[in-house]
């Protein structure tokens, strides 16, 4: 969702540059806008002019509470196929961060593999980016992994960013593409 809200920063709370994906500390004190708030995480650009990214349990110091996650201690899917769908699902809960749109409907997941694993599920996932010189990759990945390994009957997932073939926008949903005003 694209907003635009002033907050304050309650405590010191780390984040992650865009595009950088640099760690950096935003200070208590800090003022800040809120400028989009996707998949549980948000980005903001801090009074010193600082796009950065904020996370998981992060979030409650700009006065956010954090996105319930699928507790793996649910049941399994009964078939592959549902888990299948729920991976996707949870693919679709991941953003870049300064693009509003998913990951899947941008067009960056190149493979989702699910593989039996003594009665658990091992997920492989090849996706890219946007721009290959991108610093979100290993955050892009990261949040990826989490997601995906909080799902009832995942053993562990594998994230690679890989590039080949190189991305475009031919390769975005027709919704991501409406949405992003990228028809002429």
């Amino acid at each position: 969702m694209n907003m635009r809200e002033e907050i304050v920063v309650s405590r010191n709370v780390e984040a992650i540059m865009i595009p950088s994906g640099e760690r950096v500390l935003v200070p208590e004190g800090a003022r800040a806008t809120i400028t989009q708030s996707l998949g549980g995480s948000y980005t903001i650009i801090t009074d010193r002019g600082l796009m950065v990214r904020i996370s998981g349990k992060e979030v409650e110091a700009i006065g956010k509470t954090p996105e319930n996650v699928p507790q793996s201690e649910e049941a399994a899917p009964a078939t592959k196929e549902e888990l299948e769908q729920l991976v996707w699902d949870q693919l679709k809960t991941c953003y870049d961060p300064e693009i509003p749109v998913n990951i899947v409907d941008l067009g960056l997941v190149y493979l989702c593999e699910l593989e039996d694993n003594e009665g658990m599920t091992a997920v492989k996932i090849k996706m890219t980016l946007t721009a290959p010189g991108c610093g979100m990759g290993p955050v892009l990945a990261h949040d990826v992994k989490t997601k995906i390994e909080t799902l009832p009957g995942v053993k562990n997932a594998e994230v690679e960013v890989v590039f080949d073939p190189v991305w475009d926008r031919s390769m975005m949903s027709e919704a991501a593409k409406l949405q992003l005003g990228l028809y002429w």
